[in-house]
């Protein structure tokens, strides 16, 4: 084992000497946080008002943007605090439950997406049984083994991080992740490196494709049917598939980032795709789904004509 050194503190460099262009930065992200919670939070208050949206497919929604304000307020409060800060040291203890928040959020929202696939290909192909399956029984069971198991594994990854002890303290990161703190360790990481392959494979083997058989399913029964059931499978898988392909492609560019060197990309880019799975997502999905999903669209304007009144 090299030496090690008992840290009480990780620094976070990628903030560097932005000057006064920190409050800049302030600026954005305060606006960008803003806007998550009011899109977010009006969505949910509109899904659990209006009674017409209380079906499977818009509860499964109003899961998947409280999701999006648990991870939002993971990321945001401190990336606030560290941009007006001189120093931008972060406890162990915040670091750990940074991380915990942030990949829970992470797995749940793979979970969710997942089981809004799995609804519309109940929905879609077997419209009949629809409602003997998706029973609310089921939608609660469903959205709490979402939150739980992502809880549960992200919990074991964790106290396995707990134990290292490391030879530096510096994460080139604007937050704390999982992959950078394991890289600090001097002590034994093999544990820690099988138990991320183990939940990596599960959370492939259990979201990603069953999603992919979903569609399958889907496409297959939409080639043969009506114009008006391939309308209205279009109408409300689009804005699944675009979501799903968002979040993919954000969590993509973290896991690239972490394995493989982009010291060549420039320093605002590395940060932008960085953050790019806590941010648009939280942007994107209200928007898609508020814009594309006729009813919630509807509700939304009945319940702000409301308030108006």
């Amino acid at each position: 084992m090299e030496n090690s050194t008992h840290f009480k503190v990780f620094r976070l460099a990628a903030y560097g000497d932005i000057g006064q262009l920190k409050y800049f930065y302030f600026a954005v992200v305060t606006v960008l946080y803003f806007v998550i919670i009011l899109a977010n939070a009006l969505l949910i208050g509109v899904i659990c008002i209006e009674r017409s949206l209380h079906e499977p497919m818009y509860l499964f929604l109003c899961a998947l943007f409280v999701n999006q304000l648990y991870g939002s307020t993971g990321l945001f409060p401190a990336l606030m605090f560290y941009l007006l800060s001189d120093t931008h040291d972060i406890s162990l203890l915040y670091c750990y439950l940074q991380i915990y928040v942030l990949y829970t959020c992470a797995l749940t929202e793979f979970s969710n997406l997942a089981v809004m696939s799995y609804d519309r290909y109940i929905s879609i192909c077997y419209p009949l049984q629809y409602n003997n399956i998706m029973t609310p029984k089921t939608i609660c069971g469903l959205i709490l083994l979402s939150c739980l198991s992502s809880f549960f594994l992200i919990a074991i990854i964790i106290s396995l991080s707990l134990r290292l002890q490391f030879c530096g303290n510096v994460l080139d990161r604007l937050y704390c992740d999982n992959y950078s703190v394991v890289k600090l360790a001097c002590s034994n990481t093999m544990l820690n490196n099988i138990w991320g392959l183990v939940v990596t494979v599960l959370y492939i083997s259990c979201t990603i494709f069953p999603t992919i058989y979903s569609y399958v399913r889907i496409l297959q029964v939409c080639l043969k049917s009506s114009k008006e059931t391939k309308q209205k499978a279009f109408n409300t898988c689009t804005p699944h598939i675009a979501s799903l392909l968002n979040f993919f492609f954000g969590w993509l560019f973290v896991i690239l980032q972490g394995r493989y060197e982009t010291a060549d990309l420039p320093p605002i880019l590395r940060t932008i795709l960085f953050v790019y799975f806590l941010i648009c997502p939280p942007l994107f999905n209200p928007l898609m789904y508020g814009v594309r999903m006729v009813k919630i669209r509807h509700a939304c304007n009945k319940v702000l004509v409301i308030q108006k009144y």
